[in-house]
């Protein structure tokens, strides 16, 4: 139990060193690399402090970035991204909540990349890397995946337009999703692939507010009416009913998997407590 909670103080500390590094030198990028060349260089940095963290504050390899399985794990988390969030439009659109105007064209794709691939490399190694492999090691997996996902869900409690309901959402929607993707690979890749997807088609191919932020651009041009509950209001569809149905299915039946695989690690006070396969 002991050795148990030097990883997670030692993990700890990687998380330390992102955030202080991250923070150090964001406002380096923002003053001397164009916007989109910057949000990617946060993403490098906190990759990069990441894995030095794991060799030489942890004394481990970080398995979870195995690049054996890069392509094909983050190929399926891109295309997992795109098809959940087209399904929850297309719902929407069939409920006539969703009203495509028009096609607008590719402006403003290579803005909402950049930031979408920022934010699913940083908030992946934050949330799923660090912080759900870590308290793993304590609480176990389904410890670990309630606790990661009220986390994730109260950490865009202070995005624009968030309401209580609509951190309830991300917990239950994305911290779940992304929290049993993790789970049954034990790899990074396909939550990563998946966060980037799902945020890449929510702003640049739909134009919808992405967790709050609005999107003055979209491939495709359209508007959302009707109650909140089916909008999501201002914080955009993610906080939608139709997307927590959605992505929750998706994520039942990732843990499904998990559980047949025998990924899931048991808390430490079991006596069962063994190091995830």
């Amino acid at each position: 139990m002991r050795q148990r909670w030097k990883e997670v103080g030692l993990g700890l500390l990687t998380l330390l060193a992102i955030a202080l590094a991250i923070a150090g030198c964001q406002n380096i990028y923002r003053k001397h690399l164009p916007a989109d060349i910057g949000q990617l260089a946060v993403a490098l940095t906190a990759l990069l402090v990441y894995l030095a963290g794991a060799r030489w504050i942890e004394g481990r390899r970080a398995q979870e970035l195995a690049p054996g399985r890069v392509s094909p794990e983050l190929a399926q988390g891109l295309v997992l991204g795109f098809a959940l969030f087209s399904a929850v439009m297309a719902i929407l659109w069939a409920m006539h909540v969703y009203h495509p105007a028009r096609w607008a064209g590719a402006s403003g794709a290579s803005r909402w990349l950049t930031l979408a691939i920022m934010s699913g490399i940083v908030e992946e190694l934050l949330f799923r890397g660090i912080l759900f492999r870590l308290s793993a090691r304590i609480v176990g997996t389904w410890g670990a995946l309630l606790f990661t996902s009220a986390l994730f869900g109260l950490a865009h409690l202070g995005n624009h337009g968030a309401t209580v309901a609509s951190s309830v959402a991300i917990t239950l929607e994305a911290g779940v999703l992304l929290g049993a993707a993790y789970a049954m690979t034990t790899r990074l890749w396909l939550p990563i692939g998946l966060h980037i997807g799902w945020n890449f088609t929510e702003g640049a191919v739909f134009g919808m507010s992405v967790s709050g932020n609005s999107a003055d651009a979209g491939w495709l041009r359209g508007s959302l009416s009707g109650s909140s509950l089916l909008t999501g209001g201002q914080f955009g569809p993610e906080a939608s009913i139709v997307a927590v149905l959605v992505c929750l299915a998706v994520a039942i039946y990732l843990l499904h998997q998990t559980v047949k695989l025998g990924r899931i690690q048991p808390p430490a006070w079991s006596r069962a407590a063994r190091p995830t396969a």
